[in-house]
């Protein structure tokens, strides 16, 4: 896919205080999961190479979370407490950003999949191809 289709897209957390853009194509691969953070949180996984997220306000304003291995940065607003996007442990190499965090998703086609993230172990591997660049 061409860099002309992706469109960049902003979006942030509740106060407004850590805002970023992503750049998306028209359609969309999304994760719900049923781990115990994201069932707990309601997060919607748009995951993204490095290259097609950017913080353009508020990292100061970054508060840091992890546990059991350590790899997923768990990122959130320290006023408001929404965590926009993260660095995901299935995906070290981009971002995670939840969809319902951003401003608007007209004209993209979001196509949500269950990810079984219960059992991340068995099936982390298949989302390791969402954080490459397209070839």
């Amino acid at each position: 896919m061409s860099v002309d289709a992706f469109t960049w897209r902003a979006g942030g957390c509740h106060c407004g205080g850590v805002r970023f853009e992503v750049a998306l194509p028209p359609e969309v691969e999304a994760q719900t999961c049923n781990c115990s953070m994201c069932a707990k949180t309601g997060f919607v996984h748009l995951i993204v190479p490095e290259s097609r997220f950017r913080l353009t306000k508020g990292a100061e304003r970054l508060s840091e979370y992890t546990f059991n291995t350590r790899v997923a940065k768990h990122l959130f607003c320290a006023e408001c407490g929404v965590k926009s996007f993260y660095r995901p442990r299935s995906n070290p190499d981009g971002w995670s950003v939840n969809a319902r965090c951003l401003d608007s998703l007209d004209g993209v086609a979001l196509q949500v999949e269950a990810f079984d993230g219960q059992n991340w172990e068995a099936h982390a591997g298949s989302l390791a191809h969402l954080s490459k660049e397209p070839g």
